[in-house]
């Protein structure tokens, strides 16, 4: 790839600082003792009384008054001022380190500054350098970002094919993405007190797996060369989590890594985050109250308060949530009920909602169909679906009172599945023949159906206590939590087309 002109000179300045003997990389140890934001508080609370500091961070403007500098940089908090005169920096006849690194440094370059606090005459808290060192030289020209004294941003960078595939040049010059993933963090961390202050313990499950199960999505395959046998990236971490339960842990969670060889869209990116848990002799009804407490503290946590906009709708997440059976959300917003019908008359009711279905759909899949094209939008607010028909739910106990259901629920907020739950099945004849209803599915040309899992089911046949168990798409609650419309704001490196290089 040709190097632009910009690129040019700065490789050319590299070559000439090296060749008078400036190291542009030196040895990485760098004093820091102070960062941007806590170091202008203390500053002011301290009523501007002056203390020595060391800081670090990239410049991001410069400003040449000829023998003094303004320099922004930007560190790990955000921007401080370093005023850097030459005769401070150099106070002998001898200024060549001023002339050729503070004369001809270039935004992004990675600076150190050792210097004493001190408020500006326009009023600016500032450190006043007195020794410089160049910790790396930028050869790569940031985009420019301006703003002004008030912190307003000029000619901001939005372009998502830049930002999503250089993260690294968007958090420098967009601020405020940092701050998702600062939240995103906050985020995870409640959820983890949440769940280590009952007792819960955290585990890790296997990702390469020679079985793709607890889930109805298409796997992407591996090869293991070793054992020269397939593997599959996990889709999910039921089954092992509840093998966990079997043997003897009483409440286990995981945050995993998931892969789904599916397509991409705003909600969904090919590798995501879930958390799921596990809790012997609880059900889903125990679970509903427990999401409820969770995401209050979560919302808190994350936010400071329970309600918040999301996606252009104020979103109250203070319990309790609202709470619908599957059959009559589809009958509130479709006028049909289609509790007591077959598969074929429930494609019927599909083709006259103008819903494109495949031969391969069972009637679970067809029913998916209806909730997710005509009612899930609907709901903005949190709620829990509950009760689903058994042939959607191969994984969850038979409704304890109601004939054809199952313990399962949903929580939709603001149009999107949050999470999935259920009163696990632990029935291991029950279990083998849901199976093989999928293997039928399978056999129908349904990608998603899933595969029989002979050890699980084994298992299972060593007993597996009542269990209740959740799904979180982290991914989607951090949008959520973010206000965050498109999944790749809260990925890091989301997935893209391979770029060409070089």
């Amino acid at each position: 790839m040709a190097l632009s002109e910009q690129e040019i000179i700065r490789r050319e300045k590299l070559a000439h600082l090296k060749s008078i003997g400036i190291d542009p990389y030196p040895a990485p140890l760098f004093p820091v003792t102070h960062y941007s934001e806590s170091v202008k508080k203390q500053y002011a609370d301290g009523n501007n009384e002056s203390f020595d500091v060391t800081v670090a961070g990239r410049i991001l403007s410069i400003n040449d008054k000829g023998k003094v500098f303004f320099f922004k940089i930007q560190d790990a908090e955000g921007l401080i001022q370093l005023y850097v005169k030459r005769d401070d920096i150099c106070p002998g006849e001898e200024k060549l380190f001023f002339d050729e690194v503070i004369k001809k440094a270039d935004l992004g370059d990675i600076i150190g500054c050792s210097g004493y606090m001190f408020t500006t005459k326009t009023g600016e808290i500032s450190i006043h350098a007195k020794e410089i060192t160049l910790l790396a030289k930028s050869l790569k020209p940031l985009p420019i970002v301006k703003r002004d004294e008030e912190g307003n941003v000029f000619d901001e960078v939005t372009d998502p094919e830049f930002r999503y595939r250089q993260r690294y040049a968007d958090l420098i010059i967009n601020p405020s993405v940092k701050e998702n993933f600062v939240k995103r963090t906050k985020m995870m961390n409640c959820i983890r007190e949440f769940l280590n202050e009952q007792n819960a313990l955290e585990v890790d499950t296997p990702v390469l797996q020679n079985i793709p199960g607890g889930a109805a999505a298409r796997p992407f395959t591996t090869h293991h060369n070793a054992l020269d046998v397939p593997f599959y990236l996990r889709i999910a971490n039921e089954l092992y989590l509840k093998r966990l339960i079997v043997g003897g842990f009483d409440f286990v969670y995981e945050f995993s890594r998931n892969f789904r060889n599916e397509g991409m869209d705003r909600t969904h990116n090919p590798e995501f985050t879930v958390l799921e848990f596990y809790v012997a002799y609880k059900d889903y009804i125990w679970l509903m109250d427990t999401t409820e407490k969770l995401l209050e503290r979560v919302a808190l946590a994350t936010n400071g308060t329970t309600k918040f906009e999301a996606w252009g709708n104020e979103i109250e997440f203070k319990a309790p949530y609202k709470r619908i059976s599957m059959y009559d959300a589809i009958k509130e917003h479709t006028g049909f009920d289609i509790s007591m019908m077959n598969e074929h008359a429930i494609r019927e009711v599909c083709i006259e909602l103008g819903i494109h279905v495949e031969p391969s759909m069972g009637r679970g899949k067809l029913i998916d169909e209806i909730f997710g094209s005509k009612c899930e939008s609907h709901y903005v607010q949190p709620t829990f679906i509950i009760d689903y028909p058994v042939d959607m739910s191969p994984l969850t106990k038979k409704h304890r009172s109601k004939e054809g259901l199952v313990e399962r629920f949903e929580l939709i907020i603001n149009g999107k599945e949050i999470a999935n739950a259920y009163t696990e099945l632990n029935d291991p004849i029950d279990q083998r023949e849901r199976f093989e209803e999928q293997v039928k599915l399978m056999e129908r040309g349904d990608d998603e159906a899933m595969f029989i899992d002979h050890d699980f089911l084994r298992a299972l046949e060593y007993g597996m206590p009542p269990t209740a168990g959740i799904g979180f798409g982290i991914d989607r609650l951090a949008m959520l939590m973010t206000n965050q419309s498109s999944i790749q704001d809260v990925l890091l490196f989301p997935q893209m087309k391979p770029e060409k290089l070089g």
